[in-house]
């Protein structure tokens, strides 16, 4: 896996909203997602990375559906929080400019779903020049098939797909 700079990296979490993670998903429950996104935003904390949070929320729906919010215990202070209304986080939000203003050359991907929230926001990513990398045990679907596709066919052309515990900021060092 190339290595890659911690110091311009930042980890961006996809929609881990409580109505999404309670979901029936696969590979893996949204539970086992949300521990390993714990874990590495811990660690981009702990290295004084940014950590955005991604959630989503309806058009013209006031209130938001019950469980819209994040699930509790993953936003900290100092962490980004970014709303978009549709399925990417760049479109129509201030993302890039939040990313572009710490300095932010490097996304690290986790979130649910894999092929719809996570792989939208990472194509735009790609398309503003940011170096990808997909945490593939920090990622979820609604169906294993759409996850492998997103996972082995497609990120793989955006960037690189490992593990979360290549993508802590001490083990890019």
């Amino acid at each position: 896996m190339p290595a890659f700079d911690a110091s311009r990296a930042a980890l961006v979490l996809v929609d881990l909203m409580e109505r999404i993670v309670a979901l029936p998903l696969a590979p893996r429950p949204g539970a086992d997602v949300v521990a390993t996104a714990t874990g590495l935003a811990a660690a981009f904390r702990a290295a004084g990375a940014p950590v955005v949070l991604i959630r989503a929320e309806r058009p013209g729906t006031d209130p938001q559906p019950p469980g819209s919010g994040f699930v509790p215990g993953l936003v900290h202070d100092g962490d980004l929080v970014v709303v978009k209304r549709t399925i990417g986080g760049f479109h129509g939000t201030a993302l890039h400019d939040l990313l572009t203003e710490r300095g932010v050359t490097t996304l690290v991907f986790g979130g649910i779903a894999t092929n719809l929230g996570v792989e939208s926001t990472a194509r735009s990513a790609a398309d503003l020049g940011y170096d990808l990398y997909f945490a593939e045990d920090a990622l979820t679907a609604l169906t294993p098939e759409e996850h492998r596709a997103a996972v082995e066919l497609n990120f793989p052309r955006l960037g690189t797909v490992t593990r979360a515990a290549a993508l802590t900021p001490d083990a890019a060092r």
